[in-house]
């Protein structure tokens, strides 16, 4: 069946409440550890009807977000969506209390009973308007974005387009395209400003109301994060601080001798490799021939998968207005199909896209065919692993879309990965400055974040730059509005993902075999167990970052 094809129907929460309250009895009746895992089963049926309903609805709202149909079911989920949470609470709350959850846990894994506990701090029926609220807010973002036109050469383009012109080899474009996002964004200044200073105090308020300090503590409890806490989180941005910002730095210093630039500037950063910028020598069409090629060659499994995947058109890249400006992989579980939404913009970004998102597919593919349940905690870093690790198991089969700048590429790309970390990190650090001080003004949380680029990025400049030199590149940074505490993840599953290259360069089969292993085995135990047994190693653990600086220092020349 085609994606397209896909029947929606709203899931309403009358048919959940129905559903839910069977299985609720059940669990209060039950006689053993059986009959629990046996419910447990049927809300895990019951959840796959939620989940597939809302992603449905929320895929076609960014296909399209003028779109009136689904805009009014995306509407509907944002305010219904906290009474479905709390049908699961209610769920978990059960499970927890049964007297025979002890007899359980030799059935479910206790992972999954770890993750009901953290659930529990997330949700309370105090918190159901405040939480529709919040939804409503970042659905409110989701079209402003998708509504946002910016003026480049006489051109309007959505910023997915634009922004494919920081990439481009001339610095005179690139300089320009950098000042038409600054205007572009300086003219909405005050809806960025109102909607995230609207998220931050809803946000905050939620938390107090169910006992935390701040939000900090209930972002990480939502993130599902039971296998590492705030404490190591900030332990991992100052090895980054201390260890990876002045490698980089030296790497960047080469970069602008190496180009005459007086200084590196913030449309220069994505530039690393003399002459013509990397991008795709042949367009859409061949881009998915030569994926379905690369990845015959790579696995015959993956190019399966591939296949399958083309046969459902499920995929979407083509950039227009109104549709959504980011990147996504989503899955309709009750169908077994993942689906992958992008803005290609011919940059060499359209195929890290063909690469990353299908890395977070496979896995999808996978835990499906293997029946893996859905309640195990699956933290998003582990997820961002199977993507970023799939760019680089991609890298041997550039020449199929770089042609001579295959080479070119796979230095630009490998540059990239390590310059990103210390991005990610502001990001993170941003956020955990703004939830610790939820009373900063609009002007306040510039200059932290202005701070932070120096603290992080000392190398990078925005001067001249119209509204970003005040410190407002965050402001398209769409997880900070959509998916608060997330983007740490990308910076710990980078250091894997160079793991998993590092090791690629040694053996490439046997590091693919160990990849594919990850992917089996996530959820099912540590992330921390899931890097040992990989032969990579914790991003937390002593040394990690010197380890990824000894194993790629050729590639970077950071000596």
């Amino acid at each position: 069946m085609k994606v397209s094809e896909i029947p929606y129907e709203r899931y309403t929460i009358e048919q959940a409440r129905a559903e839910a309250e069977t299985i609720l009895r059940s669990i209060a009746g039950a006689q053993s550890g059986a009959d629990l895992a046996q419910a447990r089963l049927e809300f895990l049926e019951l959840y796959k009807k939620i989940e597939t309903a809302c992603a449905l609805a929320n895929c076609r709202f960014t296909l399209n977000t003028r779109d009136p149909f689904y805009s009014a079911e995306m509407d509907y989920y944002d305010e219904t969506m906290p009474l479905f949470s709390q049908l699961q609470h209610r769920y978990e709350k059960a499970m927890l209390a049964s007297p025979f959850r002890k007899e359980a846990e030799e059935l479910i894994p206790a992972r999954v009973f770890a993750g009901f506990e953290l659930s529990q701090t997330t949700f309370s029926d105090a918190v159901i308007d405040d939480l529709a609220a919040e939804n409503a807010l970042v659905t409110r973002y989701s079209r402003f974005m998708g509504d946002l036109v910016f003026e480049f050469d006489g051109q309007k383009m959505p910023l997915s387009v634009l922004r494919g012109k920081l990439e481009d080899s001339d610095r005179d474009v690139r300089r320009r395209a950098a000042k038409a996002i600054g205007r572009g964004m300086e003219a909405h200044a005050g809806s960025f400003d109102e909607i995230f200073d609207a998220l931050v105090k809803i946000r905050t308020q939620i938390a107090r109301k169910l006992g935390f300090e701040n939000f900090i503590a209930l972002g990480y409890a939502r993130m599902g994060r039971i296998d590492y806490d705030e404490r190591m989180v900030a332990a991992f941005r100052e090895s980054v601080r201390t260890q990876l910002v002045p490698a980089v730095a030296r790497m960047k210093e080469s970069i602008r001798q190496e180009f005459g630039w007086e200084r590196v500037m913030f449309y220069d950063n994505e530039i690393n490799v003399k002459g013509k910028t990397p991008a795709p020598v042949i367009g859409t069409p061949e881009i998915f021939e030569q994926a379905q090629q690369m990845y015959d060659q790579m696995r015959p499994e993956i190019g399966d998968f591939m296949r399958r995947m083309l046969a459902a058109e499920a995929f979407d890249v083509e950039a227009r207005e109104g549709k959504w400006g980011g990147g996504y992989c989503t899955t309709f579980p009750l169908y077994k199909q993942p689906f992958i939404l992008a803005n290609f913009n011919g940059s060499a970004a359209d195929i890290d896209t063909i690469t990353h998102e299908f890395g977070h597919a496979l896995h999808a593919d996978v835990a499906f065919s293997h029946d893996v349940p859905s309640d195990l905690p699956l933290g998003m870093e582990t997820c961002e692993c199977h993507s970023m690790s799939m760019e680089f198991f991609c890298h041997p089969f550039m020449e199929r879309f770089f042609g001579e700048g295959a080479e070119p590429y796979r230095r630009k790309h490998t540059i990239d990965a390590l310059s990103f970390i210390p991005y990610g990190v502001i990001v993170d650090a941003f956020q955990h400055t703004v939830y610790q001080h939820p009373e900063l003004t609009p002007a306040q949380r510039n200059a932290v974040y202005a701070d932070l680029e120096k603290t992080y990025r000392p190398y990078l400049s925005y001067d001249g730059i119209p509204y970003l030199e005040q410190g407002t590149r965050w402001q398209y940074q769409m997880h900070l509005y959509e998916s608060p505490f997330y983007y740490i993840d990308y910076c710990l599953a980078q250091c894997v993902a160079l793991g998993f290259f590092s090791l690629s360069l040694h053996d490439y089969e046997a590091a693919l075999a160990r990849y594919l292993q990850f992917l089996r085995d996530s959820g099912s135990v540590s992330f921390e167990a899931l890097t040992v047994q990989a032969g990579i190693g914790s991003p937390f653990a002593p040394g990690s970052l010197d380890r990824i600086l000894a194993d790629c220092g050729e590639i970077f020349s950071l000596s």
